[in-house]
């Protein structure tokens, strides 16, 4: 075998001294270090807590009505000081303690993200009577009174490299609020992008947030609205409900990205009208279900326990509780119904925030609702808020609460 010659060349020899030299410059810069102590934290994680806080203590400051069944609900801090910053469209988890639990509820911030540099965030509270949670903070809260939030969470946002430069947003009853958030982020220049809102109410008296909205159409050349009213019809709003036929008409011809934030059976009608619209997948985004309030409705639930009560054990930092648990509400309903403060946030299967080990038993999970991952199917992990009991269950919680 012939031997091989490199030549090297002057550059190279120089790199090679280089290198050779490396230990000695590394010691000589060690040398010339401050002997001070090491911080305690980087300045990126300080950083991190700011722009990404776990909780954030606030204050009511104001209570309006905001339509006939909604109250809008503006939250600052005692002491002016800004609160996390956020993209027009997400949401904060609220802790709400009713008698001797603490639940868990999300509301979209549909306030400008400008409000935040003040110490503002704005929600709105539609009241449900169906459920216990909405009635209380409309009968109870208080100016004045301290709440306990998240800090911003959610995906419902606009991104410039995916989504269209077009945006076409349904909206259903206190679901403008996300949409409400990205006109006002608009109209301050925090966004770019147009924004046409098909907005479904029952009646025109009772449409949230139309004093505001009108303002900002006024203000701004590139948030437009169509109210769409579907118990009566009026000059000068559309009639029905939102269709596939009327989403093309305000749609255009041209490429736009459709986002929707509702109620569940506003999703269940709009699941078959977007399939007519051949929309390419990642143009079509939507804001959380939010808890299924009707399990047995969904696809592969088994009809032969609706209306069963099951036993749930709940390990919880190595304490077992036993607990009833009614296959027609989630297991995180059931937790805290016992009066166990539980890890929650999005309420819908999306966050893992309750992510929990389920240690024995069989749960339904609707598949609309099931945002766990690979790994948390192969190892038996499940989110409480998206899970109904199929039997008696035994599961472990853990993770932070607010």
């Amino acid at each position: 075998m012939s031997e091989l010659n490199y030549k090297v060349g002057l550059i190279g020899k120089l790199d090679m001294l280089k290198f050779k030299n490396m230990p000695k410059v590394r010691e000589k810069a060690i040398q010339a270090s401050s002997a001070a102590p090491l911080p305690e934290t980087l300045t990126t994680n300080e950083k991190a807590k700011i722009r990404h806080p776990a909780k954030q203590e606030v204050v009511i400051s104001e209570i309006r009505q905001n339509g006939a069944d909604a109250k809008t609900i503006v939250l600052r801090t005692k002491d002016g000081s800004p609160l996390a910053y956020y993209r027009a469209g997400q949401y904060i988890s609220v802790s709400v303690p009713i008698g001797g639990t603490v639940t868990t509820r999300s509301y979209s911030l549909c306030g400008s993200p400008e409000w935040a540099k003040r110490g503002e965030y704005n929600i709105t509270v539609k009241r449900d009577d169906a459920g216990f949670v909405s009635p209380y903070i409309q009968d109870n809260w208080k100016v004045g009174q301290a709440v306990t939030i998240s800090g911003p969470q959610g995906h419902l946002y606009y991104e410039g490299l995916r989504d269209a430069k077009k945006v076409v947003a349904l909206a259903g009853g206190s679901g403008i609020t996300p949409f409400m958030g990205m006109a006002y982020a608009i109209r301050d220049g925090h966004e770019d992008f147009d924004l046409t809102i098909l907005f479904g109410s029952r009646t025109a008296d009772g449409i949230v947030y139309k004093k505001e909205l009108d303002e900002v159409c006024a203000a701004c050349r590139n948030v437009h609205v169509v109210h769409v009213l579907s118990d009566e019809e009026k000059e000068g709003y559309e009639h029905g409900f939102i269709t596939a036929d009327l989403i093309r008409k305000y749609g255009g011809d041209g490429e736009y990205s459709l986002f929707m934030c509702g109620p569940q059976a506003m999703y269940n009608f709009l699941d078959g009208e977007i399939a007519k619209l051949g929309l390419r997948r990642k143009f079509v985004r939507r804001e959380m279900f939010g808890a299924i309030k009707d399990p047995w409705n969904q696809p592969g639930y088994p009809e032969e326990i609706r209306g069963k009560t099951f036993n749930l054990k709940v390990i919880k930092y190595g304490e077992e509780l036993n607990i009833s648990a009614s296959a027609d509400e989630s297991l995180l309903t059931a937790i805290e119904r016992a009066g166990i403060t539980a890890p929650s946030r999005c309420r819908s299967g999306e966050c893992g925030w309750c992510r929990s080990k389920l240690l024995s038993g069989q749960v339904f999970i609707p598949e609309k609702t099931d945002g766990r991952r690979r790994a948390d199917l192969d190892f038996g992990y499940i989110h409480p808020c998206s899970s109904f009991p199929a039997g008696d269950c035994v599961i472990e919680i853990s993770g932070p609460t607010m």
